[in-house]
């Protein structure tokens, strides 16, 4: 096969000296894949194989888990610190938790390299992060549906929280108000005080997905906060 472009999401010793490693590409969505030397100490596919950093990669194999046969890098890796490198955490542990392997997910990866882009800019890095996890839910066909479970449009006067067995909304006292929610239906996610909002609504629209193992990545945010106030 021809070289593909390639992230690395997650890594973990494998054998001796070879690592066990999930990729998202461009064209394959995520893969599994052993990559031989990729825990040999100087190896040169050990210092590729580093999160962030874009790669072109080839492999071998029709089962779940392929044989890495090419890793080469195309680029600079993103340098990521703080809360930049916790999101970027964050991104990789989502992927790997919700992706089914070899499902096709080109927009995942194209809002996946945009995310990359925009983490070390506090000011960008939110709505990047959405708009990365609306590609998920795309690519699971399980982005939130703008109205009640029965199919009636919201109330503009009621308040509404996300039921995840209908994937809609129900009314609810301390809920999101329904013109919120109508600039996230439309798209227009810049719109002043939305961004608890859309947090709101993408945190619950992927937690059944995520299942109830807490994200490390998540924790480790909390404890970052924790730290940081007075």
């Amino acid at each position: 096969m021809s070289a593909e472009p390639a992230f690395l999401l997650h890594r973990k010793p494998y054998r001796e000296t070879s690592a066990l490693v999930d990729l998202l590409t461009l064209n394959n969505g995520r893969i599994r894949a052993v990559a031989h030397g990729g825990q040999r100490p100087g190896s040169k596919s050990r210092q590729r194989l580093q999160p962030f950093t874009p790669l072109f990669v080839s492999w071998r194999g029709e089962r779940d888990l392929k044989r890495l046969t090419l890793m080469e890098s195309r680029g600079q890796t993103a340098l990521l610190a703080g809360e930049g490198l916790l999101c970027g955490l964050y991104a990789n542990e989502i992927a790997t938790r919700l992706l089914p392997l070899e499902l096709a997910a080109g927009d995942v990866f194209a809002f996946y390299t945009a995310l990359l882009e925009a983490l070390p800019i506090p000011s960008e890095r939110a709505l990047a992060l959405r708009r990365y996890e609306w590609a998920l839910l795309e690519a699971l066909e399980a982005t939130p549906r703008f109205c009640t479970p029965d199919g009636n449009p919201l109330d503009p006067q009621v308040r509404y929280r996300f039921d995840a067995q209908s994937r809609a909304f129900l009314p609810a006292d301390n809920g999101l108000e329904a013109r919120a929610l109508r600039y996230v239906e439309q798209g227009d996610w810049q719109h002043a005080g939305l961004a608890n909002v859309l947090k709101s609504v993408m945190r619950a629209a992927l937690a059944p997905h995520l299942g109830s193992t807490a994200l490390r990545s998540r924790e480790l945010m909390v404890a970052l906060a924790r730290r940081r106030q007075p």
